[in-house]
């Protein structure tokens, strides 16, 4: 297996090969934060939890790091991102392959760093995820292959707090019309909420997952 740890929901009822949803947290959080709403999402699903592998000690981890200096100012590690987008990509194969779920139905859902690496991977690694839920993140355009290719189907939920003080709106605000150029299905939503999910954001993305079991 991958040397991701992680935290699993069994389907609430008896299914062959049930729906898979992946949970990736953010910088400095850890597997149990988007675990903690696990149980109030649909049934049929296996819900994982994958742990970031840079420990930020305290019981906090990072898919890559965020540095600072004088004369950058705040930058993201992006070989790092890059090592843990391919880490993300092996361990999503081996769920699949070790509970034998449905493989047209693999969702990814991220927050913050997570949602940018959700995004990322449906780029480099076309329909290995079916459905992305983006929670407070943005498309990185330094963290996109040189060709998109054009046989990508993935269906996109993206939303943001429209008073996030961490990643600005205006930065989740670029994903829409992104999408759309491609020609990818997807939704965008605003909440007047800083870095977080707000309730009738949650009830909003749990309503999306709902119509694509």
């Amino acid at each position: 297996m991958s040397d991701l740890q992680y935290l699993i929901r069994q389907p609430k009822k008896t299914i062959e090969n049930p729906p898979l949803l992946v949970l990736l947290h953010g910088y400095g959080s850890n597997e149990k934060d988007l675990f903690s709403f696990a149980d109030e999402l649909p049934d049929d699903f296996l819900i994982i939890s994958a742990q970031a592998p840079l420990s930020l000690g305290f019981d906090s981890y990072a898919w890559y790091s965020i540095n600072f200096d004088d004369i950058n100012g705040k930058f993201s590690d992006l070989e790092e991102a890059k090592v843990s987008l391919e880490k993300i990509s092996n361990f999503i194969d081996q769920i699949k392959e070790k509970y034998r779920t449905n493989p047209e139905k693999t969702f990814l859902l991220g927050f913050s760093q997570g949602a940018i690496l959700s995004y990322s991977l449906s780029f480099f690694h076309p329909n290995k995820v079916n459905y992305v839920v983006a929670l407070s993140g943005y498309i990185n355009n330094d963290l996109l292959p040189e060709t998109i290719s054009k046989d990508i189907k993935t269906d996109y939920y993206c939303s943001h707090g429209t008073v996030d003080q961490v990643l600005p709106v205006a930065w989740a605000r670029n994903s829409k019309p992104f999408l759309d150029n491609l020609g990818l299905t997807n939704v965008y939503s605003e909440y007047p909420v800083g870095h977080g999910v707000a309730p009738q954001n949650f009830f909003s993305f749990k309503k999306w997952l709902e119509e694509r079991l």
